[in-house]
């Protein structure tokens, strides 16, 4: 495998992937539990197939399978859905480098994925908060009274 040319990534290449992560968590934050695990793990297991075709041959399969065995773990488990966003942070670096990027037009688009990758990853590794005292409230009001 070769390097492709890329562009530099600027300030504003490297900060806005930021601004995309915490708006996906402030969104994903006004879903209450389960839902916003459940819909996490169902995030991560189409994260995986993003880059099919991505020009990395049998490896874009592979890679596919191990992030839907991710999501699945992730039902149950946020940190499944941390690992996962780490691994496709992962995969976003060798396709930046090696690969096609997410977006086609966009030539740095998978190295800012790869940065709005790591933020989700550092929520989900906390364990998903909701950014919203009122939604965490009654996510502890369902607990105490379902279990």
């Amino acid at each position: 495998m070769t390097l492709q040319p890329r562009p530099p990534l600027t300030l504003p290449l490297t900060i806005s992937p930021l601004v995309v992560a915490g708006g996906f968590i402030l969104l994903c934050g006004l879903l209450k539990e389960p839902g916003r695990r459940q819909f996490s793990a169902l995030m991560i297991a189409g994260a995986g197939a993003a880059y099919l075709g991505g020009g990395l041959g049998g490896w874009e399969l592979g890679f596919c399978a191990l992030l839907t065995l991710i999501a699945y773990r992730g039902l149950s488990d946020y940190r499944y859905i941390g690992a996962g966003w780490v691994l496709h942070t992962c995969w976003d670096v060798i396709h930046h480098l090696y690969g096609n990027p997410i977006l086609p037009f966009l030539p740095t688009s998978s190295a800012g994925c790869a940065i709005c990758d790591l933020g989700l990853a550092a929520w989900y590794f906390a364990g998903a908060p909701s950014p919203y005292s009122w939604v965490t409230a009654a996510d502890r009001t369902a607990k105490s009274v379902g279990g």
